[in-house]
C-alpha cells in the first residue's frame, strides 16, 4: 500500500523545479531514520539523486546530504562509487572553485573511500582542472584542492576538509602508499610532504584525517628514510609538535631536540582529540619498526616529550600508546633477540590502520 512518504520520494523526479525541491528538503531527515525507503525500485531513488546533484544549489545540496547519509549502507555505496559518470560529476564540481556544494561533495567523496571500487580513482586520467591544478590525474586535483583549499582560500564556500579522510582510506592501500609516496611529474613534489603542515590545523576534521594518512604512509617501510630526511619529509617535527603542551625540559633533555621542539612558547597548546594523539604515537612506533628508525628517534630525545605526554594528557588509550613507545625506544638493543616483525610490531603491540 502505497503511503505519503512513497510518493514524496517518487516527486525527486518530478518536472516540476519547486516540487523537487519541497521533496528533496522533507526527505532529508528520512535518509537518516527510514534509509530503506530510498532503497526501493532497483534503488530507483538513489538513482534520481545522483541526477538531482546536478540541479541547482539548493536541491543539490540536500541531494548530496541524503547521499552521504544513505552511502554509509554498501549496496548504495557500491552504487554510487562503482558509477563513472556519477564520479565524474563529483569531479568536475568538487574541482570548480566556485562550487557552492564543495564541501558535501568532499564528504560523499571521503565515504566513497570504503569502496574497493574508488581504487581506480588513484590512476583516473580526466580534463583539466586549471586553476585549481595543472595535473591531468584525478587524484592529484583532489590533492591541489585540498592543499589550496584550506581556510576558503580556493573557494570561499569551502575548505575541503573531509577530503583527508578519503586520502585516509586510499593511504590503506598499497596503490595509495605508493602515490602518496612517490613524486609526482607534475609538480615534482612528493605527496605526503603537502600533508604534514596540517597537523597543527585548526579543523578537527583535517588534523584526524591528515594524522591518520601519515600513519598508514608509515607501514611502508623502505619511505622511512625520505620521512626522516630534513630535505625531504621530515615528519618528525609534523608528528611530536602536536603532542607536546607547555612544559619546560631540563637543558638534558632539551639538549638533542630537534630545533623546531625547543624554545616553545609557554602558551604552547598539545593536540585536544586524544585520538589524534593515539595516531601521532603510533606512527612514531611504526617509525621504530628498523634499527635505525629507533636510533634517531634515541637521538633527537623523543622519550622526555613522551614522558610529558603521559603525564598529562588523561586518556587510557595514549597512556597505553606512550607505554608501547617508550618500551621499544628505551630497550636494549644489545638484548633483543631479534628486530621488530616488518609489520611493524609483535602480536601483542600491532597497531591497525584507521579510517
Amino acid at each position: 500500500m502505497r503511503t505519503e512518504l512513497d510518493e514524496l520520494v517518487e516527486f525527486l523526479h518530478h518536472g516540476n523545479t519547486q516540487i523537487r525541491q519541497i521533496a528533496c528538503e522533507n526527505l532529508v531527515g528520512y535518509s537518516s531514520s527510514k534509509p530503506e525507503i530510498f532503497k526501493r525500485h532497483q534503488l530507483l531513488p538513489i538513482q534520481d539523486l545522483k541526477l538531482l546533484v546536478r540541479d541547482y544549489t539548493p536541491i543539490a545540496t540536500n541531494a548530496l546530504t541524503i547521499l552521504v547519509n544513505l552511502s554509509g549502507d554498501q549496496e548504495v555505496l557500491d552504487k554510487l562509487a562503482g558509477d563513472d559518470a556519477f564520479l565524474e560529476t563529483l569531479l568536475l564540481k568538487v574541482t570548480g572553485n566556485k562550487e557552492r556544494n564543495a564541501d558535501g561533495i568532499s564528504m560523499l567523496l571521503a565515504n566513497f573511500g570504503k569502496s574497493e571500487k574508488l581504487k581506480k580513482l588513484l590512476t583516473l586520467k580526466r580534463r583539466s582542472a586549471e586553476p585549481v591544478s595543472n595535473s591531468l590525474y584525478a587524484i592529484d586535483q583532489l590533492m591541489d584542492c585540498f592543499v589550496k583549499g584550506a581556510d576558503g582560500t580556493l573557494n570561499r564556500y569551502s575548505n575541503y576538509d573531509y577530503l583527508s579522510y578519503l586520502f585516509a582510506d586510499l593511504s590503506k592501500l598499497e596503490e595509495g602508499r605508493a602515490y602518496f609516496t612517490t613524486r609526482q611529474d607534475y609538480d615534482g613534489v612528493v605527496p605526503v610532504t603537502k600533508l604534514t603542515v596540517f597537523t597543527e590545523h585548526t579543523s578537527t576534521i583535517r588534523r584526524r584525517g591528515v594524522a591518520s594518512t601519515l600513519k598508514n604512509v608509515a607501514f611502508d617501510i623502505p619511505f622511512h628514510s625520505t620521512l626522516f630526511s630534513e630535505d625531504e619529509a621530515n615528519i618528525l617535527p609534523y608528528i611530536l609538535l602536536p603532542i607536546m603542551g607547555p612544559e619546560e625540559y631540563s637543558e638534558e633533555d632539551t639538549a638533542d631536540m630537534l630545533p623546531d621542539l625547543q624554545l616553545l612558547p609557554p602558551d604552547k597548546q598539545r593536540e585536544s582529540d586524544a585520538s589524534i594523539i593515539v595516531t601521532h604515537l603510533e606512527t612514531l612506533l611504526l617509525l621504530t619498526t628498523t634499527r635505525e628508525g629507533r636510533d634517531k628517534l634515541r637521538a633527537v630525545s623523543v622519550y622526555p616529550v613522551i614522558r610529558e605526554v603521559h603525564i598529562h594528557v588523561n586518556d587510557d588509550d595514549v597512556r597505553e600508546a606512550c607505554d608501547r613507545l617508550v618500551q621499544v625506544i628505551m630497550r636494549d638493543e644489545e638484548d633483543e633477540a631479534k628486530t621488530l616483525a616488518p609489520q611493524g610490531l609483535d602480536e601483542e603491540q600491532k597497531v591497525v590502520e584507521l579510517f
